[in-house]
């Protein structure tokens, strides 16, 4: 028997550049004959506990997989995106299939539907930052291979998918690159480099783009070189710059930072480990509720800081990881159920591959603290205390935060900056 392959591809950056080119007429868009229902929104920001376990439940998914994927090296993925692709695939799977992937996930498949959707819509965006959320889909033109109109239908509604039929061949390749290209600002020019192969039937592809300047652009006199000391004591040489935050982030493990973009919608967020502390031993003892609890529970202190300035690109399969967490069946080629997704004549459709690509530049334009700060103000009589310190010279832990679900678009772990 054939095999039938199904890609989840996740492409994330973090990017300042131009877009890419128009996809070719070799493929054709099927949303021409599927139209967007017309569905309400739920409200996501209200305080039910609902909302807050759904949250919590994303985060604890975006934790694990972050531990499973840590081996001492840069990391960087995406929760929302990777959750977004998934939940795709999952609106053509049945049975056992159906039920790993909504284990994993913590949540029922229309409750996640829902939640997305939601969140899609509500996500923040002006002229001082975007950020873009894609997705599409492709399939084999091939007359063995029948694709239910209501996967197609489902996915349009919930995650606004683009739907294309395409040869599977370079013409194909050159199309997803374009379309890679394009929602990604030109951050990630190629994901495939190569045709698709002659098994695959059907990728599912996932784009996030984040675009942002700090409110105030580092002057040259706020940066200075400085050394980034590895775990092995390695020094490396890096340029640091510095600022004084007021969102000030302390447990028994770590000391930290919130760092505003334009319009405090989004920030950037940095974990230092506190002294003798590995990184590794650091993201074993972070669950959800307390990292959600430490951001919540911020303290509105000066905190003068010093941030790397760092590129960083991640590549890798997230099928071993995604089969730690319970996702079995879905790339057994025998065992795997998507039947509400489509069948093919030449065999059983499994996920062959999860590919997910990032990227990410941190330079003196992007990421700055706005005059977001509200800080308390302190009463006359009480002392004044010294500003805290916090200095990323050696291996941190960050995320790109939404700030008003307190939801991270990307985690990341510094370990190096070369």
């Amino acid at each position: 028997m054939k095999k039938c392959i199904l890609t989840v591809t996740l492409l994330l950056s973090i990017a300042f550049t131009a877009c890419g080119g128009p996809i070719s007429n070799n493929s054709s868009n099927l949303m021409d004959n599927i139209q967007k229902s017309d569905l309400a929104l739920i409200d996501i920001s209200d305080t039910s506990e609902q909302q807050l376990s759904r949250k919590e439940e994303i985060t604890d998914f975006a934790l694990k997989l972050f531990n499973e994927n840590f081996a001492d090296k840069n990391i960087l993925i995406s929760p929302i995106s990777i959750v977004s692709a998934l939940g795709m695939v999952a609106n053509g799977a049945n049975g056992e299939t159906l039920s790993e992937m909504e284990e994993v996930l913590n949540s029922d498949i229309q409750g996640l539907n829902d939640y997305l959707k939601a969140y899609t819509a509500y996500l923040p965006s002006s002229d001082k930052y975007k950020v873009s959320l894609a997705n599409s889909i492709w399939f084999k033109d091939d007359e063995g291979l029948n694709v239910n109109k209501d996967f197609l239908q489902t996915n349009k509604d919930y995650y606004d998918a683009s739907v294309y039929k395409a040869a599977f061949d370079k013409s194909t390749k050159d199309d997803i690159n374009a379309w890679v290209k394009e929602k990604t600002n030109g951050m990630i020019e190629t994901l495939l480099e190569e045709a698709p192969p002659k098994d695959a039937v059907m990728y599912l592809i996932n784009a996030l783009s984040f675009d942002a300047e700090w409110a105030n652009i580092y002057k040259n006199t706020q940066i200075n070189d400085g050394e980034f000391t590895l775990e092995n004591g390695e020094k490396q040489a890096v340029e640091l710059m510095s600022s004084s935050e007021f969102s000030y982030l302390e447990n028994e493990t770590v000391t930290g930072f919130i760092k505003p973009y334009k319009d405090n919608k989004y920030a950037f967020v940095a974990l230092l480990p506190k002294e003798n502390i590995s990184m590794a031993d650091l993201l074993k003892s972070i669950e959800a509720k307390d990292l959600i609890s430490l951001l919540e529970n911020k303290k509105d202190k000066e905190v003068n800081v010093k941030i790397p300035k760092f590129s960083m690109e991640f590549d890798t399969l997230l099928n071993e990881t995604l089969q730690s967490l319970g996702i079995l069946d879905a790339f057994d080629e025998k065992k795997a159920d998507f039947t509400s997704l489509g069948k093919s004549v030449d065999g059983n459709i499994y996920i062959s591959r999860v590919i997910h690509k990032t990227k990410i530049d941190l330079d003196e334009r992007g990421t700055k603290a706005g005059a977001v700060t509200a800080v308390d103000m302190v009463t006359e009589s009480a002392p004044i205390e010294e500003a805290k310190k916090v200095i990323l010279d050696r291996p941190f832990f960050f995320m790109i935060l939404d700030t008003e679900q307190n939801l991270p678009l990307f985690m990341g772990s510094l370990m190096s900056v070369n």
